[in-house]
């Protein structure tokens, strides 16, 4: 059965470790699988409920949160920073989170995240944890994909990644999430 997958980059910069991990995607991933990146959340404006209350919702914000509803699950690929969640993919979930029709309601979402330093996201990717509890999607638990000291296992030129463990434990991330996807929507 083919699963449509939206992946949300939380790094804004073209030459990220994140989006070289979110690049790689497609050629670990189990057959049927495809991706399609969501919307810029670079367009989202700061939250603001005066705003919300008096515009209604941006249509960049409308934009990503069609894209989430058409996908069958969502994949965030992101860094930490400063221990937690960087503060544009942050806005764009808060925004999206205020949708009466929730769109993130009863989704399959996984995580991942590359960071240079040892941890490579855990505590980021705890807090995402708490918010997507929050927004009642279900949670991809296990394998985890953790990318700590990315500058080593990404080519520092192409940005290809080169560590064959790190490549192992994705496909596995993939190939669990694929099941679980399949066994939340019965």
């Amino acid at each position: 059965m083919a699963l449509n997958i939206l992946t949300i980059c939380g790094s804004l910069r073209k030459k990220s470790y994140n989006r070289a991990l979110m690049n790689v995607l497609p050629s670990l991933a189990p057959a049927g699988m495809t991706f399609k990146e969501s919307p810029s959340i670079a367009a989202i404006p700061h939250y603001d409920a005066d705003d919300q209350n008096s515009t209604g919702f941006p249509t960049s914000v409308t934009a990503l949160a069609d894209a989430i509803r058409q996908a069958d699950g969502i994949i965030i690929v992101t860094p930490e920073y400063n221990w937690t969640i960087p503060g544009t993919l942050k806005n764009a979930l808060d925004w999206v989170s205020r949708m009466k029709d929730q769109p993130f309601a009863g989704k399959p979402v996984a995580l991942q995240s590359a960071t240079q330093g040892p941890l490579g996201g855990a505590r980021l990717q705890y807090h995402l944890r708490m918010t997507f509890t929050y927004l009642n999607c279900f949670i991809f638990g296990t394998p985890e994909v953790f990318v700590g000291f990315a500058q080593n296992k990404f080519d520092p030129e192409t940005l290809e990644l080169k560590d064959e463990a790190t490549k192992k434990v994705i496909a596995q991330q993939l190939e669990g999430f694929a099941k679980f996807i399949e066994r939340a929507k019965a």
